[in-house]
């Protein structure tokens, strides 16, 4: 494993590989797509085929190594209507960036593409047993999870049909396109302080919202001349997600054009704990430096494994584990 030597001899092996895929003639990478079978053992399978699953199959791809990416089509991004923040496709719906990256993965021979859920994973690294629900039974020598997270919204009415939208967690993504509007800021316990601070770099017209009693000290809140309303939110007031108010239970209302909240998050996918993959306080999948698990043979990459939610930050963790793990196969054939 690559984990097993040190950084002088991956240096040298990544030097010596690269120079061998340059001479592969692109003719021979980008020929005819011929039909795709299923083969006795795949180099890698990918659980989950979005924007860090797709990455990476495109690296194993260009790696030559036969490579089946499994995805059930249930991104958490899905009504996102624009990406940000990523260079070359600023503004560009995430779902036509995955449509566009599936079709570029695929025109590599040795990757294939399967529509389905997993199941369960068994056995060991060179030979990994993946069922999926509609009966398949795949074998693999490695792995990777890119199964991502699912949020738990709030239970307020309206919005879930603003999430991504107007109802947004990450500044970066999509502050700038709200910056000096009307915001708000959904949270009820330490990090408001934090939280607010961020936000104001966004915007100056900024209230806090509680959605009941707060839970903290608002000193440093009135400090930074943000309001903190402790009323309780009972609907979101939309138009196909974008938002004009929030109405409380007490009968008023107050105009909204934006509302930052960090939900609460589960992992999309039970399969790695249950196989026994370490999991952190955050509750992500433990990787190391090379994405690679606890597990020998399992990486795991994108939201499944970090805070730090963007799909190029996906993209690139991605990228990084095909080309490691690629690595890892070449040193073990020669150990």
């Amino acid at each position: 494993m690559i984990s097993t030597i040190d950084r002088r001899q991956f240096n040298q092996q990544l030097l010596l590989s690269s120079a061998a895929l340059s001479m592969v003639p692109m003719a021979a990478v980008f020929s005819a797509n011929p039909l795709k079978k299923e083969i006795n053992m795949y180099d890698v399978i990918i659980v989950g085929g979005s924007y860090s699953g797709l990455a990476a199959g495109m690296t194993l791809g260009r790696s030559i190594r036969n490579t089946l990416i499994i995805d059930s089509g249930n991104p958490c991004n899905e009504q996102t209507p624009h990406s940000h923040n990523f260079i070359t496709q600023d503004g560009v719906k995430p779902v036509e960036i995955a449509r566009e990256a599936k079709s570029q993965v695929l025109e590599y021979p040795t990757v294939t593409f399967a529509n389905d859920l997993v199941t369960d994973v068994s056995g060991r690294n060179h030979d990994f047993s993946v069922v999926t629900e509609s009966g398949k039974n795949y074998k693999t020598k490695k792995m990777i999870f890119a199964t991502g997270v699912k949020d738990i919204m709030p239970d307020i009415d309206g919005f879930s049909e603003c999430w991504g939208i107007t109802a947004i967690h990450c500044p970066y993504c999509h502050g700038y396109e709200v910056k000096s509007k009307t915001t708000g800021i959904l949270v009820n316990d330490e990090s408001a302080d934090e939280f607010a601070r961020l936000i104001l770099n966004w915007t100056d017209k900024l209230t806090l919202y509680t959605n009941g009693k707060a839970l903290f000290d608002k000193a440093e809140l009135k400090k930074l001349n943000v309001p903190v309303v402790e009323k309780e939110i009972e609907t979101i007031g939309h138009k196909g997600g974008y938002m004009s108010h929030l109405h409380f239970k007490d009968g008023s209302d107050n105009q909204i054009d934006a509302l930052y909240h960090r939900p609460r998050y589960e992992q999309h996918s039970k399969v790695p704990g249950q196989l026994g993959c370490n999991m952190t306080d955050s509750g992500h999948i433990a990787v190391n430096d090379f994405q690679q698990t606890n597990i020998p043979g399992i990486y795991a990459v994108g939201d499944a494994t970090t805070l730090f939610r963007a799909v190029s930050v996906a993209s690139a963790s991605g990228t990084k584990a095909g080309a490691l793990l690629n690595h890892e196969l070449i040193t073990e054939k020669y150990l």
